[in-house]
């Protein structure tokens, strides 16, 4: 079965809080929403502003806070850079982190990306190297506590469907697989059904979002992701291509969430939710 949910980072440009997301995501009678970590402190969340959650705060009281909303993580995106040195330095401690917060919060999965561009002063292979060396030492934290890191297509690397196909045959791990997203994949100048389909055995979790007329315009080809949609989904030039990828997953059988991605007004939301219920539940 296919169940919808809702990233809190819809908010971020809104400056909204955790709250706020959480409160429209029962408010609109999903059960599931997703959210971004933040490694220490960063004051704009501490005041209301930024609806990620610290990895510093207490994962048992924010589990009690969304019991209440009926609510539950489908998935933490810990989405620093894992691709490359900086990767190495930062992105493992990083994405270890998350990994413990999700087993303490009944969480099972963990989102992690690569960068926006291409590292300058390494080649394809010594990147691929120094990623597998790096997602080595998360898998270790994933098997101690039973969680799913998941690869999400965002950057030059991950778009690359070749490349992204050797790192999960590297490991063939029950542990690491795939994240799919309609709009990064569909920015980055490819097919999001054909790249759904090509991962689909690795498939855990997806975020759904629309591109609008005219970032599609802009930006196609040149970029590899985007936050998320100005429009709402089914309002831009990515819409038949959702449709097909519900589609595909329920022929094929496919159980999971789906987070929607757009821009979290009101009228952002419930026209998603007008356009994807439909698609989901008939």
């Amino acid at each position: 079965m296919i169940e919808l949910g809702l990233h809190t980072d819809n908010w971020r440009t809104l400056s909204g809080s955790f709250r706020q997301a959480a409160e429209t995501a029962a408010r609109f009678q999903l059960r599931h929403i997703e959210f971004a970590v933040i490694h220490g402190q960063y004051f704009i969340q501490a005041m209301g502003y930024e609806p990620s959650i610290s990895l510093q705060s207490n994962p048992r009281r924010l589990r009690r806070f969304l019991d209440q909303l009926g609510l539950e993580v489908s998935q933490i995106d810990a989405s620093y850079p894992m691709m490359g040195p900086d990767g190495a330095v930062y992105g493992v401690q990083y994405v270890q982190q998350a990994i413990r917060f999700a087993a303490e919060l009944g969480c099972p999965m963990v989102d992690t990306v690569d960068g926006g561009f291409e590292i300058e002063g390494f080649t394809r292979e010594e990147v691929f190297q120094i990623t597998c060396l790096n997602y080595r030492q998360c898998l270790e934290w994933a098997e101690d506590y039973r969680i799913i890191i998941n690869v999400e297509p965002h950057g030059p690397y991950t778009t690359d469907g070749d490349f992204l196909e050797r790192l999960f045959k590297y490991f063939e791990s029950e542990y690491l697989r795939f994240n799919m997203d309609t709009g990064n994949t569909y920015i980055a100048g490819l097919d999001p059904v054909e790249y759904l389909k090509r991962f689909r055995k690795y498939l855990t979790h997806a975020h759904i979002k629309d591109v609008s007329p005219q970032l599609a315009a802009a930006v196609r080809g040149e970029e590899t992701g985007i936050a998320c949609s100005e429009v709402p989904v089914g309002g831009g030039v990515n819409a038949e291509n959702i449709r097909q990828c519900l589609a595909y997953l329920k022929e094929t059988g496919w159980s999971g969430v789906v987070s929607i991605e757009c821009y979290g007004t009101e009228e952002n939301i419930r026209r998603s939710l007008e356009f994807l219920r439909p698609l989901v539940e008939g």
